[in-house]
């Protein structure tokens, strides 16, 4: 079912990165970490949906996405840089992405690390968060989103890591072997991945033969 919603607020969040503040529809539902499709409600973008995360918690009086702009092509993404409060949205019902299983490690590259947002929060708001890690890669600290808001959740089980740039505080290079075994012992635990395609495979490959259960990976079908 379709629902028409208002764009309520904007917030910019990295050089390419908005959060998205829109109206909650009567009775709508959602687990943190699911998805919907989402639709401009302008002439000739109605029909061109995209699957977004919400990353708001599911008690809260309105719905929220944040959502990376590919400024390079004309696409939804790119017309949704440039909408304002008051224009209006189309959203579809949600739909399952990753949902959490139990404690573990989020493993995020770039706009990965959405359907994790709400997750995180939602652990935070229930004092569970306790025992859960997060490893996020990108290019460029300025294309870390919510950087401060994962060192004050997660602390020292936070750990960025920069693939262009080497910085105090950020590890360099990518997720990959290496860096898995630095940062863990434990490989029975669970493990959510989310990120380009290419990354999730190698990081789903490595962890199984580092040990994890091929059942213990959940990732973005």
């Amino acid at each position: 079912m379709a629902h028409i919603v208002k764009i309520l607020d904007l917030l910019s969040l990295t050089h390419d990165v908005k959060q998205f503040k829109v109206e909650k529809p009567e009775g709508y539902s959602f687990i943190p970490g699911q998805a919907t499709e989402v639709a401009i409600n302008k002439e000739g973008w109605k029909q061109e949906k995209r699957p977004f995360t919400f990353t708001s918690l599911p008690e809260d009086d309105h719905l929220e996405f944040v959502i990376k702009s590919y400024r390079d092509h004309d696409g939804v993404t790119n017309h949704l840089d440039g909408v304002i409060p008051g224009d209006e949205l189309i959203i579809d019902d949600s739909w399952g992405a990753i949902q959490y299983k139990g404690k573990g490690v989020f493993i995020a590259g770039g706009a990965g690390v959405t359907p994790f947002i709400a997750i995180l929060k939602d652990l935070k708001s229930k004092g569970e968060l306790v025992g859960n890690k997060l490893f996020f890669a990108n290019k460029t600290r300025k294309d870390v989103i919510l950087e401060s808001y994962f060192h004050e959740i997660l602390g020292e089980d936070f750990v960025s890591i920069l693939d262009k740039e080497k910085l105090d505080g950020h590890e360099h290079g990518r997720i990959d072997m290496e860096f898995l075994k630095k940062h863990l012992v434990d490989f029975s635990q669970e493990f959510y991945v989310c990120g380009p395609p290419p990354m999730i495979e190698s990081v789903s490959t490595n962890l199984k033969q580092l040990g994890a259960n091929p059942d213990g990976i959940t990732f973005e079908e």
